[in-house]
Formats: structure tokens, C-alpha cells, sequence
């Protein structure tokens, strides 16, 4: 997902109030649909969120993969499937949005596709656990079924995790079972009656929002005061991969026996010890009494929704602060005690919680409260077909959703386990703490009246950061800090002694011979001391230069910014003034936005206020992204500056009655391709009237056009917008919002009173054709993507106006724009090549497809497109009523690798691989005929010198 989709989404993503739409109807013979659509229940609204902002991708996905040996019958293997859907709407429900909330859309029971593949390998399976979902498209459910021989099989079921929880498993496969059953005797399915909807469950939590809210309030005073466990380092924010590692330690299974008595003499659970001892082993490793573990928890205690598939789960923070030094049964039970505690709330979503928290819900380093989980494994039983003979295929996608997990899997050769973010904790210090575990639990199991200070263990600390490593190994410096930055080079300290200390850059310039490059700090700042906090760990706040992101605040050394002194009393005030509203607190200037509590719901609040307190441009990612109330002032100074500068320039405004002869109206002239249609309008002395939101009117009245204030979600805006022009060219969409493009191609038609309408369409209405030369205004193939639906629906809506003598209507369909511009750069980065792009950027191996037949890319110049689409505007071009494409060239996959790391200087490995990702299998050429003559490349719109100029 391109940064502009997740601009748009952070703007629209505001509160937690229910969309309301109306439904599709459900199919005959399927369950009846709600009047109404249904809300996203808490756990939903949330994951959605983290989907939209880039930070899903596999993570929550749940693969649920089975061996099959035995004569198996697939079609009712796959019939089963499809009437599990059936029994459970929420695996056919998908999330689009109305206006700026989700809901759940409950599609009609459909057959579910189980395709038969040979078995090629391990990865095969593992690729496509974790292929992405698309939650507003849909499906939320996939099957495969590999064949390893006539009667050897392994059926992988892969379910986003927002219709499905541990809890829902064992119906899943019992249900499936039972209708299998059914299916190869022919007689109907003995099953029993189907629970309430998962969509019935989120309008009874939605409707109990009150009881809730206040709840959270009672939880969130019991956290007070709690801070995250020290042994985790601080993770840039935004979106990563969250790769995972995983340790593992063998127990005898006489220990987990004992552990099991143990409980049941202090009326505690297996679980609850595991806990306790979670607990025991962090606190030594830690150093820290006062410690909060994540402890996950089902919302099935009412009756009627015990048996309902969904995401009925919640995360508990369990607190303990024994003092002095007790035994561990003593531990057990004040753990015991907390745990039951929490258990009474169990329903209250913790997300809310963390809204009452604010800034107490991260550390002063941004580390989130709840990094630490415990959880208690069981086996799986595995799914039991008739006449099979089946075993569990453990899957894992190698993802961390915790900073660390410690777990005890309880089964014949149980083990202890311990997960973590790499980013979050080096491998040595994870490694430690699982044997410390093991060796604490087979302790207690013989011993629980052990004091804490004689169990196994020991303090750990972190392995220090490469730059602290390679800076402290110099005699020269006595102690050092780093702090990361999410979009660069990290700033590193040193604090120096000596009567010929080095300097900063000094040190910088020997780390050159001790560091890769990549890990080299983009300064070395000297100090007198680091300030610290109370633990211990430097102040991040305190040093200079770290509270404003690279680009808005001077070199470490200097003042903090650049003519900051004229922001106090102004936008620095309005600024914090706003952060204080929404965080609890007056930031300091240089307060971290993390730091104080914030997350990505608040940010699109918080960008809202801004925006209607200033009256400038400014958005959810914007903050994300500047983080301190200083940057996000100097942000909105350079911006009001920018618009000051344009009004100047372009004078009054051109405001008339009617528009001048000749108008074009523009839509997206703050996009990269209306950015390039704007200047070439400009440039062949078209009077030109451009549609922009209010806050950024000011842009293009950088070149002089009339400005038409308004939105595609503001239908009215856009029918004053097209009111008296004489052309159109429409090259707005909303990327992910289909219902509003379409709505708003619906609008400016209406309006539309004559001459030419060109709309900027894409070779995504293609779908995907059978042949490889694709000729202009072919027939689509499905699948087509539900951005490229968007856009065949588009075009029939302007031809069907058309065809009743409004006017000359062109359809131009693009491939992938380049052009140096920052959202084509964002494409570029973040859009459908971002996975090469975000590949090469961190040196990691790139699969591309067996080379065997051709695969790349269609791409266009921004500035050639733009030549295209006005040459479509004179009177009975040759395109006139017509689907004709714009494309400048295409090219490889292996050449556009190739060229991307050697432009990024990257260490990436360039492969060949049978599982690469399916996106990349696009061996069409896409024909130009009809515009050949506008795209004729000028110099430097080769694609080897826009991509330079585009990663530079």
C-alpha cells in the first residue's frame, strides 16, 4: 500500500463510531441479512486499522494446515468448505467502508475455490499462509489442497484473524468434519444449531459502549505508574515486518506434572503458574518488581455465543509488584490474585484502556506498556476426516505480534518457548532467558517455597546497539546512546574524556572502518553527561536534536531548529495546545508523540484539529512522521509560508461567474500525475481550473489556475467544479474508497455539459488476459482487482453519458507512473514494487519468477502521460470514444531489480524462484498505439534515468 493510501486512510480513520450503509441482500436460501450493516466489533476495528496503515500484511493471518493420507474425496472436501461459510457469515463477510468507517458486509454464500497443486516443497505452503488478505474485497477465507501423491494430501485453510480466534478452531473442525461426512454418504449433516452471528456479538458490544468506556477508566488506574520491561529495546514506529525469532527449551514432562499439583494445592491453574513464573524469571532478568504481562483471553462466557466463529478475544495486562523477597508459592498467589482480578473485566477491550492511558501506555522510549505476553499451549487435535488418516502441519509465518512471548507447551514432549521481535531483543539475550525459564519451572515444580533471589536466573541486559558497541570500544568515550529514527540513519552521543578528546565527527569517521554502512549514525553529537531518566536509560527528550525527525530539525550540535524562536506563542503553542487536549498533558516542544501516549487513531485526530485550527495542509501521517509539537510547528510555518509565497506570486485568486473559453477542469493537480498535467496545461496556455481540498488551495495557485475548492466525497463541490468548463480531465481516485469514486465520476458527469472528458483510467481494468500482447480497449479477464472494477465501472458510466451527445469522451488507461514527484516517489517505494523496493532498501534476498518466459513491468513518464491526455482534448482526436492506453515502455523484473540495488547501493542477492510472489507474474505488453506521438520519450524520460532520479 502506497503512502498516499495511507494518508487517505489516516484522514478518514477518526473515531470509533459506526458507519452506517445500506446492505446487500444475501442469496437465496442463505441466512436473512440485517436491516442494517453491522459494526466492527473492538478486536476487529483494530486489527482493520493496523491493516490500512501497512502494519497487517501476514501477521494476522491464521494457516491451519492438515496431512491427508487415505482415498479422499475432494468434491465433498470442498463442498464441506463452502458450507462452512454457509453455517458461519462472518467467513464470507468482508470490511468495506461508507463515508470514513468500516462495517461488516456479509457477502451471499458462494462456492469456495479449492485449487489442487502438486506438492513442490515446504515454502509452497508457507508462501501462501502468508499472502496478504484484502479485507474490504474479500475473501476472508482461503483453501489449497497439495497433492503429494493419489492418496497423500495436505489442505491448508489460511483465515484472517479478524474472522476467526483460537476459540473458533475446534467448530471450524468439527463442523467441517461432520459436513465431509455428509458428503461422501450423501445424507444431510448432523450439526448442531447454529450459534448467533459474530456480527450479532459486535452490535451487543457496540451497543454496551458506556458500561465499557467506564470500566476502562477503573482498569487504566490500575496501571498507573507501570512502565514497560526494560530488557526491550525501543522499535521505530510504522510499518515493518516485525520479523520473529523463536527459542525453544526441552522440559521432562514429570516437571509440567508437578507444576500442574502445584497449581491445584494453591487453587490456581496450570496456566496461572506459568504465569507466576513468567513473572519470576522477567523480574530477575530485568531487575524491575513492578512488571505488566499480556495475558490473552476469551469473550465467550455468555451461553448463547460459546459455539459463534469470530474474533471473541482480548488481551488482559496483568500487574504484579511483589516487594522484598518471597518464596514463589507467595508469587503464585499474588499472581493468582491479579489474574482473577482481570479476568472480571475481561470483555473491556483493551484498546480502550490504552485510550484512558495516553502517554502512560508506552515508556518515555515509545515502547508499548504490554510488549510482554505469557501464554499456555496445548496441542491441537487435528481435523478428522472420515476414512483419512490426518496429522497437524505446524506452520510458522515467522511474525512477532508481542515484543516477547513466553509460552510452555503442554503436550507428550512438552518445552518451553520464547518469541521475540528482533527488533526488540538480540538473539543471546533471548536465548538466556529460555533456558532461565525452563530452568526456573523445573525449580519450583520441586521446590515452590524458593525464595525469588534463589531461583535459576539471572540479570540480563540487552546487547547493546552496534553504534554504542563500536563507539564505547574507543578508549577516548565514556559511555554513548543511539537513538533510532524510523525514515534514516539513527543519531548517536558520546560523552569523551581526555585532554585530546575526539570530536564527533572524528568518531563518525572511525566508525566507518568498524560499521557497514548502513548502520553508520548520521552524526555523532559530543556531550558533557547523558541525561537519563529515573532506570537509568537516556532521556530521550533531553537530547539534542532527537526530539524533531530528519528534515525539520538541524544537525545534532546546533539549535534545535532553525528560526524556532518566532514559533513560540505561535504555531508551537496552537500545537501543543492540540496535543494536550488529545494526550492529557502539555507536551514539552520536543515531546515525542509515541512517547506521550500516542498511537495512529489519535494521530488522525489530532491532524484533524490542526487542520481546522490553522486552515493548512496536514495529515494523520504527518504526524506520524514529525512526532514533536516543535517539527510539526516548523511543518505548518513552512506550509503557511509556501501558501503566503503562491498567493503573492499568482496574485488575487481568479474568481468569475463563468468560467474563461476554454477551461479545463482538473481534478487532482496535487497528485504526481495531476501535478504533470497541471504544469503541461500551463505551458501550452490553457486557462485551467483545478478541484483541491481547502487546506491545500494554495498549491496550485502556484501557476495561476483558478482554484475550485472541494472534495471527491463533496458530490456539491464537484458539480460547482465542472459547471462552465469546456474540457475535463479527471485523474483524482481515492485508491481504496471504490463506492466514492464512483460516486464522484457520477457527480462531475452530471454536470458535464460538453466537449472533451478524459479520464485517467488504469490497465488494472484489464484484469488479467489470457494472451501477453494486450491491445487497446480489449475485453477484461477476470480476476480483476476491485481497484481495477473500480475503474471498468468508471469508464461505463462516462461512455453511457457520452452516447447521449454530451460530448468527447476518452478512457486512457496507465500502467505504473514514474515521475519526480513525492507521491510517484511513494508509489515507487511503497505501491506495487514497494516489496522489491522496501527488499533491496534492507539488503534482504529478492525471488523474482523463473525466468523462463518474460515478466515485468508497464510503466509511463508522468510528463509523457500528461502529453497524452491533453492531446486527447483536441476536437476529434482519433482516441474519441474510445479505451486507448498510455505506456512508455516496459521492463523486466530482472533489469528493474537489478538497476534498484545498484541505485540503493543495496548488498541484495538477486534469485530466481519457483514461490515468488504471484503479483510479480505479469508477462503482458500493453499496446499505445492510438497516443504513440505525445508518448515518444524526450530526454531523461528513459526509465533508468527517472528511477535515478526517483530513489535520489
Amino acid at each position: 500500500m502506497s503512502t498516499v493510501d495511507q494518508t487517505d486512510l489516516l484522514r478518514r480513520a477518526r473515531d470509533r463510531r459506526t458507519a452506517t450503509a445500506p446492505s446487500r441482500p444475501v442469496a437465496p436460501g442463505g441466512p436473512a441479512a440485517p436491516a442494517e450493516p453491522a459494526p466492527l466489533s473492538h478486536a476487529q476495528q483494530r486489527m482493520w486499522l493496523m491493516d490500512h496503515l501497512g502494519q497487517g500484511g501476514a501477521l494476522y493471518n491464521v494457516p491451519i494446515a492438515t496431512r491427508l493420507r487415505g482415498p479422499l474425496d475432494q468434491a465433498a472436501l470442498a463442498a464441506a468448505i463452502t458450507g462452512l461459510t454457509e453455517r458461519h457469515a462472518v467467513l464470507r463477510t468482508r470490511y468495506p467502508r461508507r463515508g470514513d468507517q468500516p462495517y461488516q458486509q456479509t457477502d451471499p454464500v458462494a462456492p469456495v475455490p479449492l485449487p489442487v497443486l502438486d506438492a513442490t516443497g515446504p515454502e509452497q505452503l508457507l508462501a501462501e499462509a502468508a499472502r496478504p488478505f484484502d479485507l474490504a474485497a474479500g475473501p476472508v477465507l482461503r483453501a489449497l489442497l497439495l497433492r503429494h501423491g493419489p492418496e497423500d494430501h495436505t489442505l491448508l485453510l489460511t483465515i484472517h484473524h479478524i474472522a476467526v480466534d483460537g476459540g473458533s478452531l475446534p467448530f471450524i473442525a468439527s463442523d467441517i468434519a461432520a459436513l465431509y461426512r455428509a458428503g461422501c454418504e450423501g445424507v444431510p449433516a448432523q450439526l448442531p444449531s447454529v450459534a448467533p452471528s459474530y456480527a450479532e456479538y459486535a452490535r451487543q458490544e457496540r451497543a454496551r459502549e458506556a458500561e465499557l468506556t467506564a470500566a476502562a477508566d477503573t482498569l487504566a488506574a490500575g496501571l498507573s505508574g507501570a512502565r514497560p520491561l526494560s530488557l526491550l529495546r525501543s522499535v521505530p514506529p510504522g510499518a515493518r515486518e516485525r520479523r520473529a525469532a523463536l527459542h525453544t527449551a526441552p522440559v521432562d514432562p514429570a516437571v509440567v506434572e508437578g507444576l500442574r499439583v502445584l497449581g491445584a494445592r494453591h487453587g490456581a491453574t496450570l496456566y496461572t503458574v506459568v504465569l507466576a513464573a513468567a513473572f519470576a524469571v522477567l523480574r530477575t532478568a530485568s531487575g524491575q518488581d513492578d512488571l505488566v504481562l499480556g495475558c490473552a483471553s476469551g469473550h465467550r462466557a455468555r451461553p448463547e455465543f460459546r459455539r459463534t466463529v469470530g474474533l471473541a478475544v482480548n488481551t488482559l495486562a496483568v500487574r504484579t509488584n511483589p516487594s522484598g523477597d518471597p518464596s514463589f508459592a507467595e508469587l503464585l498467589g499474588l499472581v493468582r490474585t491479579a489474574l482473577l482480578d482481570a479476568q472480571q473485566h475481561h470483555e473491556v477491550p483493551f484498546d480502550l484502556v490504552v485510550e484512558r492511558l495516553g502517554a502512560a501506555s508506552r515508556g518515555a522510549d515509545g515502547t508499548p506498556l504490554l510488549s510482554v505476553s505469557c501464554d499456555l499451549l496445548r496441542i491441537a487435535d487435528p481435523l478428522v476426516l472420515p476414512g483419512l488418516d490426518t496429522e497437524n502441519v505446524e506452520l510458522d509465518l515467522g511474525l512477532a505480534k508481542f515484543g516477547l512471548t513466553l509460552l510452555l507447551e503442554d503436550g507428550p514432549r512438552p518445552r518451553v518457548l520464547v518469541q521475540h521481535d528482533r527488533d526488540a531483543l538480540d538473539a543471546t539475550t533471548a536465548t538466556r532467558l529460555t533456558d532461565a525459564f525452563a530452568a526456573l519451572l523445573t525449580a519450583v515444580a520441586g521446590n515452590p517455597d524458593l525464595a525469588l533471589s534463589a531461583l535459576p536466573g539471572e540479570r540480563l541486559a540487552a546487547a547493546e546497539h552496534p553504534v554504542v558497541a563500536a563507539l564505547t570500544a574507543d578508549p577516548a568515550v565514556v559511555e554513548a546512546a543511539v537513538v533510532e529514527h524510523p525514515d534514516g540513519p539513527p543519531l548517536a552521543y558520546a560523552v569523551v574524556r581526555g585532554p585530546v578528546a575526539p570530536t564527533g565527527s572524528a568518531l563518525r569517521a572511525a566508525l566507518r572502518g568498524r560499521l557497514p554502512a548502513a548502520e553508520l549514525p548520521r552524526a555523532v553529537t559530543l556531550l558533557d553527561r547523558l541525561p537519563r531518566l529515573p532506570d537509568g536509560t537516556p532521556d530521550r527528550d533531553r537530547l539534542p536534536g532527537a526530539g524533531p525527525q530528519p528534515g525539520t530539525a538541524a544537525m545534532p550540535g546546533t539549535a534545535p531548529l532553525s528560526g524556532a524562536a518566532p514559533l513560540e506563542g505561535g504555531p508551537l503553542d496552537v500545537v501543543r495546545q492540540a496535543f494536550g487536549e488529545l494526550l492529557s498533558a502539555t507536551p514539552p516542544a520536543d515531546g515525542d508523540f509515541f512517547a506521550l501516549g500516542g498511537h495512529s487513531l489519535i494521530a488522525v485526530q489530532l491532524a484533524e484539529r490542526l487542520r481546522t485550527r490553522t486552515g493548512l495542509p496536514l495529515t494523520g501521517l504527518d504526524i506520524l512522521e514529525q512526532r514533536t509539537p516543535r517539527a510539526l510547528a516548523a511543518l505548518l510555518a513552512t506550509r503557511a509560508d509556501e501558501r503566503s509565497a503562491a498567493l503573492a506570486q499568482a496574485g488575487a485568486r481568479p474568481r468569475s461567474t463563468g468560467a474563461r473559453t476554454g477551461t479545463v477542469l482538473l481534478t487532482g493537480a496535487t497528485g504526481g500525475v495531476g501535478a504533470a498535467v497541471l504544469q503541461e496545461l500551463m505551458a501550452q496556455g490553457r486557462p485551467v481550473r483545478v478541484l483541491v481540498r481547502p487546506e491545500s488551495a494554495h498549491l496550485p495557485a502556484l501557476n495561476g489556475a483558478e482554484v475550485a475548492e472541494g472534495d471527491l466525497g463533496d458530490l456539491d463541490s464537484l458539480r460547482r467544479a465542472v459547471e462552465g468548463v469546456d474540457a475535463v480531465i479527471h485523474s483524482a481516485c481515492t485508491f481504496t474508497d471504490h463506492a466514492t469514486d464512483l460516486a464522484a465520476m457520477r457527480a462531475l458527469v452530471d454536470g458535464w455539459r460538453g466537449g472533451p472528458f478524459v479520464f485517467v483510467s488504469s490497465i488494472d481494468a484489464y484484469g488479467r488476459p489470457p494472451g501477453t500482447e494486450v491491445p487497446e480497449g480489449g475485453p477484461s479477464s477476470a480476476p480483476v482487482t476491485p481497484y481495477g472494477q473500480a475503474k471498468l465501472d468508471s469508464e461505463r458510466i462516462l461512455f453511457e453519458a457520452a452516447a447521449t451527445g454530451r460530448g468527447q469522451a476518452v478512457a486512457v488507461r496507465a500502467p505504473i507512473v514514474w515521475g519526480p514527484h513525492h507521491r510517484l516517489r511513494d508509489q515507487l517505494r511503497w505501491g506495487s514494487t514497494g516489496a522489491l523496493y522496501q527488499a533491496a532498501l534492507a539488503g534482504h534476498p529478492i525471488g523474482l519468477p523463473a525466468d523462463d518466459e518474460w515478466y515485468g513491468a508497464s510503466w509511463v513518464h508522468a510528463a509523457a502521460l500528461a502529453r497524452a491526455l491533453t492531446a486527447c482534448l483536441t476536437p476529434d482526436h482519433p482516441a474519441a470514444g474510445r479505451v486507448v492506453n498510455a505506456v512508455s515502455g516496459q521492463v523486466s523484473w530482472p533489469e528493474f531489480t537489478t538497476e534498484l540495488v545498484r541505485l540503493l547501493g543495496s548488498g541484495s542477492p538477486i534469485t530466481t524462484a519457483p514461490d515468488a510472489d504471484e503479483d510479480l507474474r505479469r508477462p503482458w505488453h500493453y499496446r499505445a498505439d492510438t497516443l504513440a506521438a505525445p508518448l515518444a520519450p524526450e530526454p531523461g524520460e528513459d526509465w533508468r534515468s527517472v528511477l535515478a532520479a526517483m530513489v535520489r
